[in-house]
């Protein structure tokens, strides 16, 4: 067994691999290295959970035929021992429904087949240590949050006790739920920041779907309560994208069709994800439940429950329904005319009446798509400013393309690189 000297000052960087062939280690070892990371590797899948009950990894990667244990079976015994740590199956004999069986149930994240592919292996690496700090950083939020919950009910107990000093009490009490209403709204903007960050047009999208839920909101006059769940809800929705490679949601997005079974498994558990992943933020389970069920059809359809018609929440309807205009690449006009032909099949009749009635006062931003440099044309509209690696404005955002701009950015590149997403608006 060979094991590198824990470093706990990046913890979140600590990867355990783990394969019965000596070759294959050393080749993971030291790929990983280069990348930054730090290894600890071994044969010995039974040493491996000693490691475990030792050491907290960020990713834990295994091969699959080992001698003493399986890797599901190692992988099963890691979940219980480290249930935040993103796991990782390599394996050469691909069973798919026992893989894809395994990733439903959460026994692990992702896996890679061999022989690999050294991107791929890189991408799904920092992917899935991408998902451990996001983990890691929403248990701190969760703590924040808890921790304010109880300095409130020490409050309100003081209150019950001190009738007399009412007033000074009533303004700690209500400076108290300030912080905690601003804590929240943090940790909502940290997680669409998040989004936005790995996958710019997550962002938008979420902006565009809480426009449109706003819009309803206001015209159904939704209490408090439920205007925040559904304005949280669609704020939030592809949270759980964040856990699914780049490359694949640009492929979902544009070429649904194209998906194979894996790669639709993956993108189908997505609203889970997304569900797990908000429970992190105290008072937020109602917007979980609501992620889950987004893309859930009227018809049973839909996924990840197959839900049907009232099966449905009543805010997961109305919010189907504006995801489905805010994320469609088609013209505001044929997006509309999508959902009401699907009125009665894929989306509740009510809803999609109420979003043809919204839509119009509703100050919904812009559509945006991601563009390659190679497919930038002459007409296009810059939506996000377009810099150079050292900072320096190229193509100021809402600036209409020309032959000759289009022409500066790929003589730039030549030289140095622009390695930032190019948006442009639909």
């Amino acid at each position: 067994m060979k094991s590198d000297t824990h470093n706990p000052d990046n913890s979140l960087h600590q990867i355990l691999v783990v394969d019965d062939e000596e070759i294959v280690l050393v080749a993971l070892r030291e790929t990983l290295r280069r990348e930054g990371y730090q290894v600890d590797t071994t044969t010995d899948a039974v040493a491996a959970i000693e490691l475990v009950r030792k050491n907290q990894y960020a990713a834990i990667i295994t091969d699959q035929m080992m001698p003493t244990l399986s890797g599901l079976e190692l992988l099963a015994q890691v979940k219980e021992i480290q249930p935040d740590a993103t796991r990782i199956l390599i394996t050469a004999v691909l069973s798919l429904s026992t893989v894809i069986d395994a990733i439903n149930k959460g026994e692990i994240y992702r896996f890679i087949v061999k022989p690999w592919l050294r991107e791929e292996l890189l991408v799904t690496v920092r992917n899935a240590v991408q998902r451990y700090e996001l983990i890691m950083r929403n248990a701190v939020l969760q703590a924040t949050s808890l921790s304010m919950n109880e300095k409130l009910a020490k409050l309100n107990k003081s209150l019950e006790e001190q009738v007399a000093r009412g007033t000074q009490q009533n303004r700690r009490l209500n400076e108290l739920n300030a912080a905690l209403a601003e804590n929240l709204t943090h940790s909502v903007e940290l997680c669409l920041n998040v989004m936005q960050t790995f996958y710019p047009q997550l962002g938008t999208q979420a902006r565009r779907t809480y426009a449109i839920a706003m819009a309803m909101a206001d015209s159904l006059k939704l209490g408090t309560e439920d205007r925040h769940v559904l304005e949280y809800s669609a704020l939030l929705h592809d949270i759980g994208l964040v856990g699914v490679p780049r490359n694949l949601i640009k492929k979902w997005q544009e070429s649904p069709d194209a998906l194979g079974t894996a790669e639709r498994a993956l993108i189908q558990q997505h609203p889970v994800l997304g569900e797990e992943l908000v429970r992190f933020m105290h008072h937020l389970e109602p917007v979980g439940r609501l992620i889950r069920s987004h893309h859930e059809r009227y018809d049973g359809s839909g996924y990840p429950d197959g839900l049907r018609a009232e099966e449905i929440p009543q805010l997961g309807r109305l919010l189907a329904v504006a995801v489905a205009y805010a994320e469609s690449f088609e013209s505001d006009q044929d997006s509309l005319d999508h959902i009401r032909h699907r009125s009665g099949s894929e989306f509740d009749p009510d809803a999609v009446r109420l979003l043809l009635r919204c839509q119009p006062k509703a100050a919904v931003p812009r559509k945006e798509r991601e563009v390659l440099l190679s497919e930038l044309e002459p007409g296009m509209v810059v939506a996000r400013g377009i810099y150079t690696s050292k900072g320096i404005l190229l193509i100021p955002e809402g600036q209409s393309l020309t032959d000759a701009s289009i022409e500066k950015m790929k003589n730039h590149h030549r030289i140095s690189p622009i390695s930032q997403t190019l948006l442009v608006y639909c």
